[in-house]
């Protein structure tokens, strides 16, 4: 399974010309979304390219105000200007913009030279506690994956069937109700994910030791810095400055991979139906978002597109909706929209849609 993720990380997919018969021809899908989606993939061929000056300057609009904003939330606590520590709020946006470099630097994107691509991604996961070889892979297989309900796990947030559910015990059932309520996936989740789960590779101990030598690397470099600045300023201001940014980067950022794939009309299937390009366009949202918040979260939104293309660098994905209007509505949910996407918590595999626990419950009986 890895390896079939680090090959669909390289080449995405194999590109059949166009009209070429597919392996499963009988597959739910017409004949002319077939064709569309193949043209898809080799339009955003075009696209692939980064600028290596433009991802020098995102890289520094981003660090520069990262480290801008940090200093003065020290100042704040260190003159006892309390006001002042509103400033983790601005520092935290800038936190996530860098996990969203060290996102693009993990396709192989930003850059597009591996080894610069690679060492940049593993000096942010540093800020971000997050170690970025063992987060690469979990993360090509999500990308080799998505959508399809028989291969959930790594890299997903977890979505039971209505079936799969209703199968659990009345503790199971209990337990994923806890998993699903948004105190635990966005407030104790994203602290749970960041400062203590990323500290041991979960889910790849007998994955060889790639996932163990980034881990604990990682882990030895957070300590040596975070040594480094509790002598500078003091454990009391550290704890004060940088625990707030890190743990609203980090719900912001589960929040933002929760409703790219969690939304009413996303795609889940199973094989032979499930196939990567259509899982990619309909299994992903555009997350349409005001335009600051469009900067600050990478251009993540345009998530169908993401998905189809992984080697697109962030900032020239809003290139693919200008030349291509046609796909900015397909999957779209606005800000507002977004937020009816928490009850959405089951898929229900008769209607092909998300349904929360309520519409679960009211489907039963009729079934």
């Amino acid at each position: 399974m890895i390896e079939s993720a680090r090959r669909s990380e390289c080449e995405e997919i194999q590109l059949a010309p166009l009209g070429q018969p597919t392996e499963n021809p009988e597959r739910s899908l017409g004949d002319a979304t077939l064709f569309a989606e193949k043209r898809w993939l080799k339009i955003l061929a075009g696209y692939r390219q980064p600028r290596a000056g433009r991802s020098a300057f995102e890289l520094a609009v981003t660090v520069v105000p990262f480290v801008l904003f940090w200093a003065a939330a020290w100042a704040a606590v260190h003159y006892s200007f309390w006001p002042g520590l509103i400033l983790v709020i601005p520092a935290a946006a800038f936190l996530l913009r860098l996990f969203m470099i060290q996102h693009d630097c993990g396709h192989g994107s930003f850059f597009a030279r591996r080894r610069l691509d690679d060492w940049v991604g593993r000096t942010i996961g540093i800020l971000t506690l997050t170690p970025y070889d063992y987060w690469r892979r979990a993360h090509a297989e999500h990308h080799a994956s998505a959508g399809n309900l028989d291969e959930r796990g790594v890299g997903d947030i977890e979505t039971l069937t209505i079936a799969e559910y209703s199968a659990l015990s009345r503790r199971g059932r209990l337990a994923y109700r806890l998993y699903r309520h948004p105190i635990v996936m966005f407030g104790i989740g994203p602290a749970w994910l960041f400062l203590f789960k990323q500290r041991l590779p979960f889910g790849m101990m007998r994955s060889g030791a790639l996932p163990w030598v980034s881990t604990m690397a990682t882990n030895l470099a957070i300590a040596l810095v975070a040594a480094l600045l509790i002598w500078a300023v003091g454990i009391i201001p550290f704890l004060l400055v940088h625990l707030p940014i890190v743990l609203l980067a980090g719900a912001a950022g589960v929040w933002l991979f929760y409703v790219q794939h969690q939304f009413e009309e996303t795609h889940w299937s199973k094989k032979p139906d499930w196939q990567f390009q259509h899982a990619a366009l309909h299994g992903a949202s555009h997350y349409d978002l005001p335009p600051i918040l469009r900067w600050i979260t990478g251009n993540i939104g345009i998530h169908h597109v993401h998905h189809l293309s992984s080697r697109v660098p962030y900032y020239r994905l809003p290139e693919v909706l200008r030349d291509h209007p046609e796909l900015a509505d397909m999957g779209r949910i606005t800000l507002m929209e977004s937020l009816r996407c928490v009850k959405l918590v089951l898929w229900d595999e008769q209607t092909k849609r998300l349904v929360s626990f309520r519409d679960a419950a009211r489907l039963a009986p009729a079934r």
